[in-house]
């Protein structure tokens, strides 16, 4: 018994390492996200990472931990932020938009970074193909530009009269002037002048709707910025006070603007959990191609309509994807 006792002993020795190994926690991944604006005005989209992120067997806590830098609408804290998350060491970095995008890319070659929603990278220099990115870059794209145009044409055809047009915009940012110039040939064609207006902080845009009135605008259509969509709720209450009709993405016709129309911005962030997984994998993200959005709603706020004494056009509302009444 006593030389059985001893084997058994010797077994329970050399197998407790191995025990040992099994239940030693795994890599615990680092994502260090990026953003231009603030917690509360990007929870919905962070959570849609989450989602994309779970479904893909990422635990936060476990085996994934995400470093969050916010700038908070200063832009320009956005390179000291990118470069405390390659201090960290992150995996991988995410971000949106074209400013966190070209700050984490300067701030570093080697760790990849994935934008979960961007402009033309090409047209903005960022990458040279979207087959074959190439450096360090990967993501999803939707080309803005020809974005915004539908918007004018969609604005013309609610409101045949409108020869004037209000165009929001964020003077920092680089994908500024490639949009316009689409803008400006569609709207040519439609026999409509557009009028830009800049805004660069939050406090600006009552002065920029106060503007508008007096340039006697028919209405206003707004770009995808993020600081434009942290603060849809405001833009949305101003075109409405000024009784503007307003044209803009998702986040803009829920708060209350007129109509949207754009890509389903929870649906890239989700696939942004995609391109993290293939490069914690270790794919290169130079080899994984840019993806382009090629799925576009239409959404109408009858309610909106009917406060501002507007008639929508059952052409337009039957053409729409949804209609908040």
């Amino acid at each position: 018994m006593n030389r059985r006792n001893t084997v058994l002993a010797l077994l329970a020795l050399a197998v407790a390492p191995l025990r040992a190994a099994a239940q030693r926690p795994g890599k615990i991944w680092r994502i260090g996200f990026l953003s231009s604006e603030s917690p509360s005005s990007f929870r919905t989209r962070v959570e849609a990472l989450r989602v994309g992120l779970r479904e893909l067997g990422y635990d936060e806590g476990k085996n994934l931990l995400i470093e969050f830098r916010w700038a908070e609408g200063e832009n320009d804290r956005l390179p000291e932020l990118a470069a405390e998350l390659v201090r960290r060491k992150v995996d991988v970095l995410v971000t949106h938009g074209s400013l966190p995008t070209r700050a984490a890319k300067n701030a570093t070659t080697t760790i990849p970074i994935v934008f979960a929603v961007n402009a033309d990278v090409v047209a903005m220099g960022f990458v040279t193909s979207l087959a074959r990115p190439g450096g360090n870059i990967t993501g999803s794209i939707f080309f803005v530009s020809e974005l915004n145009a539908k918007r004018i044409e969609l604005l013309k055809e609610v409101f045949p009269r409108i020869t004037q047009l209000a165009v929001l915009v964020n003077p920092d940012s680089p994908a500024r002037r490639p949009i316009l110039q689409v803008m400006e040939t569609t709207a040519r064609s439609l026999k409509v002048t557009l009028h830009e207006f800049p805004v660069r902080r939050p406090h600006e845009f009552d002065s920029a709707f106060a503007a508008m009135v007096k340039k006697r605008v028919g209405a206003v259509e707004l770009n995808d910025d993020p600081m434009f969509i942290a603060n849809a709720a405001v833009i949305a209450e101003l075109a409405s006070k000024r009784r503007l009709p307003s044209i803009g993405f998702s986040e803009f016709v829920e708060a209350g603007g007129l109509m949207s129309y754009g890509v389903n911005f929870l649906g890239l962030f989700r696939r942004a959990a995609f391109f993290v997984d293939k490069i914690l994998k270790g794919a290169k993200p130079g080899d994984i191609p840019i993806e382009q959005a090629t799925r576009f709603e239409l959404t109408i706020n009858r309610t909106v309509a009917k406060a501002l004494g507007l008639t929508i056009p059952q052409s337009v509302l039957v053409r729409a994807d949804r209609v908040i009444e």
